[in-house]
């Protein structure tokens, strides 16, 4: 390689004559892609007219690619290329520089002789090339002599890489019976060589393991079936190895492998089919209805969906008695009871089972059909059973009042067994806690043992028993329901106290008043009433009675001209019968009151009660509003009368309750003992005058002049005191008792006496409060107290003053 390139580099040289040549590399081996451009130099020399200028100087080719193998296992370093410049005339004055991707560390360049090395192997598939920077110097001066140069060193491929399936192993499934050429699934391998340069990167696919089953696409990879039906039920799983080579699958080329697991999927290729022909099931009589007697099972070889079975009974001799379901879970046939069974009517049942697929493939009907028949027998097995009553349940009826001991019905049961053995019968007792009814034990017959009243019960539930004689714990029962038919005891009456009104202008033949009646007998429904007129009152010339045919009735006017003040109420009887047997009647009667009314027929005037009625009140109800008010009233009465009690306990107080205005003054004495705050010898205690004082409950045209008695020696304090009084008599306005006047003088004990105006008056003269009577009647009770107190007075003496 050094000598080929060593020799095409003095061909170059031989060639190239310029004077001046850029730095250019040697030639690359043959066969080799090379690009080359021109780069011009511009050397500063003499222009024309003596000016300084620019003359243009020919380069030669420089190389902008280089080659390097990848891989390189060589001891030396291996031999990249050689970069040169004319300038160099071999004079070591030139130095070549190297920068750029891997410079220094992965390449070198001799800077005397421009030489580039690789210092190590290098991977294409790490990296594929490397830009570089090369550039002449002045070894001296470090000068540039020529322009920095850009270059591209590629690692050229070798085939180092195998193919790889990286999405493997693989996994995938084909219909079972699918025809040749079917697609399965694809593989891809890569192959992490350069597919632009030979045909390292190129790969080819074949089967290593998986022929003749299936078969692959040697350049895409798609595997597809090889042979025609295959079938899941001899072989479901298949493992295919692929292999991938590069080098187009020439000799020498690396290969890889994968595994591809290929899976049949089950379609419904396979009919049910019954392990035997004939099965044979044996089920008690006692079984109940709706339990399972047997399983029977088809097997289909098929899974999922496609092995779903589906049993029928073909209709015959078992289709009614028995039905058959299929279980999800393990695709048996329950055979089930529909009715129940006795050995003494039919021992035993054969019948023919269908199988058949739920799902089917039309693609495989040509196949043959697609279910299988097996024939079932079942045997009925003797049971010792219970005694059988000939009806599920029993409805009786009987009168109320029945006598005792009358037969209302019989029930009858049986032993179906072939012994035959005799029933015995009861009542529970549970279901007749008071013993209405007895059973006869041997005959079946029912009886009343007390007297029923369809009032109070008017349906009876009871439950009969019967027992098995030979085997007393078999028993069976039976519902007895027993109706007690009503009598006709009640009469019927009017629903409610009808009260109505007639309009003063009410007119010939108009109803007044739409009415109906009940009855007591049970059940309501069903009753009939007719009303009339009672034969006595067939001539009423006023109202008559018009049945509707409904249960209701009216009541019509005969004539018209009503007037309340010759006649306000009419009683119109109304005769109401029922159509129970026998019949039952009775008379009502109905209040009719004569009104004024509007001309339309609206009520205007009339009674208290007949203004309420079309309202809707009854008479409990007007009858409880007014116990209602008169209660308010008494509670109004009550509570007045008791304040004007208090407000005469007020007025009216016995003698030694004086209540008196008093005047208080701040300057207080010192007492009996006190002779020195006040001189107490200018007070003087005036006798005491007695005198009728004004009172605001005497007429004010009544005056008493009073008669004051004073002290001879004290002339000012009687004055004072006289002055006092006179005003407090001529007030009008004062409270209707007497004024206490207090002039900070004590009373007994004080030397000064007492100088309180109560018992400074003397009444002379008897007072009559009898004109009091005359004001109205509050006033009256007020001069009968007056009058007693008046007397009460005058009876007595008094012997000292009031304090």
């Amino acid at each position: 390689m050094l000598t080929r390139n060593c020799l095409l580099l003095f061909l170059w040289m031989l060639v190239d004559e310029g004077s001046v040549s850029s730095l250019r590399p040697p030639s690359p081996p043959q066969g080799r892609s090379r690009t080359g451009r021109e780069h011009v130099r511009s050397l500063v020399g003499p222009m024309r007219n003596g000016a300084a200028g620019f003359q243009r100087v020919k380069r030669g080719w420089v190389w902008n690619q280089f080659f390097v193998l990848e891989e390189y296992m060589g001891s030396d370093p291996q031999y990249v290329g050689k970069l040169h410049t004319d300038l160099d005339k071999g004079d070591s004055v030139v130095k070549y520089t190297l920068s750029g991707d891997g410079a220094g560390s992965i390449f070198t360049i001799d800077q005397t002789t421009g030489d580039i090395h690789a210092l190590r192997s290098l991977d294409r598939e790490e990296k594929p090339y490397y830009t570089l920077r090369a550039q002449a110097v002045d070894i001296n001066t470090n000068r540039p002599l020529e322009p920095e140069s850009e270059f591209v060193i590629k690692v050229q491929d070798i085939n180092d890489n195998e193919p790889k399936f990286l999405e493997g192993p693989y996994r995938a499934s084909v219909p079972e019976m699918s025809p040749v050429g079917t697609y399965v699934t694809q593989v891809t391998a890569t192959d992490a060589d350069d597919p632009t340069y030979g045909n390292s990167a190129r790969v080819v696919y074949s089967i290593l393991h998986g022929q003749p089953y299936f078969s692959v696409d040697p350049k895409t990879g798609v595997i597809k079936t090889a042979l025609p039906n295959m079938d899941r039920e001899v072989k479901e799983q298949y493992q295919v190895l692929i292999q991938a080579k590069d080098m187009g699958g020439q000799l020498g080329g690396l290969a890889g492998t994968t595994n591809v697991n290929i899976t049949l999927s089950d379609v419904n290729d396979n009919p049910p089919r019954f392990s035997k022909s004939f099965f044979h099931l044996r089920v008690p009589e006692s079984s109940a209805v709706g339990s399972a007697v047997g399983r029977i099972k088809a097997h289909d070889l098929d899974i999922g969906k496609n092995a779903e079975v589906e049993y029928t009974i073909v209709p015959g001799d078992g289709g009614a008695m028995f039905d058959i379901a299929t279980n999800e879970h393990n695709q048996e046939g329950i055979i089930i009871l529909k009715r129940p069974l006795d050995f003494e009517t039919k021992k035993a049942y054969t019948f023919k089972v269908d199988a058949s697929n739920t799902h089917l493939d039309p693609r495989f009907q040509s196949f043959g059909a697609f279910k299988d028949t097996a024939t079932v027998k079942i045997n009925v097995l003797d049971v010792d059973e219970p005694p059988v009553f000939n009806k599920p349940s029993y409805v009786m009826d009987v009168y109320e009042d029945t006598p005792v001991g009358t037969i209302i019905g019989a029930v009858t049961a049986q032993d179906l067994d072939a012994n035959s053995s005799p029933v015995r019968y009861s009542i529970d007792w549970k279901s007749d806690l008071d013993s209405y009814f007895d059973i006869d034990p041997v005959e079946g017959t029912i009886s009343t043992n007390e007297l029923l009243d369809r009032e109070s019960i008017a349906q009876h539930n009871i439950s009969v028993v019967a027992t098995k004689l030979s085997n007393p714990v078999l028993t069976s029962r039976v519902a007895v329901t027993v109706h007690v038919l009503d009598i006709n005891e009640f009469p019927p009456e009017l629903a409610s106290p009808y009260e109505t009104f007639v309009c003063e202008n009410a007119k010939v033949g108009q109803v007044i008043q739409i009415f109906s009646a009940k009855d007591k007998d049970l059940p309501s429904a069903g009753q009939q009433f007719s009303f009339k007129s009672p034969k006595e009152d067939i001539k009423n010339k006023n109202f008559t009675i018009r049945d509707f045919g409904n249960n209701t009735a009216g009541i019509v006017t005969k004539r018209s001209g009503f007037r309340r003040r010759l006649q306000e109420i009419y009683f119109l009887p109304v005769v109401i019968e029922d159509n129970g047997y026998p019949p039952k009647s009775s008379t009502g009667t109905l209040t009719i009151r004569v009104c004024g009314c509007e001309s339309d027929g609206s009520l205007l005037t009339c009674s208290a009660e007949a203004i309420f009625l079309p309202v809707g009140l009854s008479t409990g109800a007007l009858i409880a509003i007014l116990l209602c008010i008169i209660i308010l009233l008494v509670i109004v009465v009550l509570y007045v009368g008791l304040r004007r009690q208090k407000k005469k306990e007020t007025l009216m107080s016995s003698k030694e309750d004086i209540r008196d205005n008093v005047i208080h003054y701040d300057d207080e004495g010192g007492g009996e003992e006190d002779t020195h705050a006040f001189d107490m010898g200018t007070l003087r205690n005036p006798k005491v005058v007695k005198e009728n004082l004004y009172r605001r409950d005497v007429k004010p045209e009544i005056k008493r002049r009073p008669r004051l008695t004073v002290s001879q020696d004290s002339a000012d304090i009687r004055d004072f005191i006289n002055q006092r009084l006179k005003e407090h008599d001529i007030d009008n306005s004062a409270p209707p008792y007497d004024s206490l006047a207090t002039y900070a003088y004590e009373g007994d004990g004080s030397v000064a006496e007492s100088l309180s105006s109560i018992d400074s008056l003397a009444v002379d003269l008897e007072e009559d409060y009898d004109y009091l009577s005359e004001w109205g009647p509050r006033f009256k009770t007020l001069a009968g107290i007056f009058g007693e107190q008046s007397e009460t007075q005058s009876d007595s003496t008094p012997s000292e003053n009031p304090h």
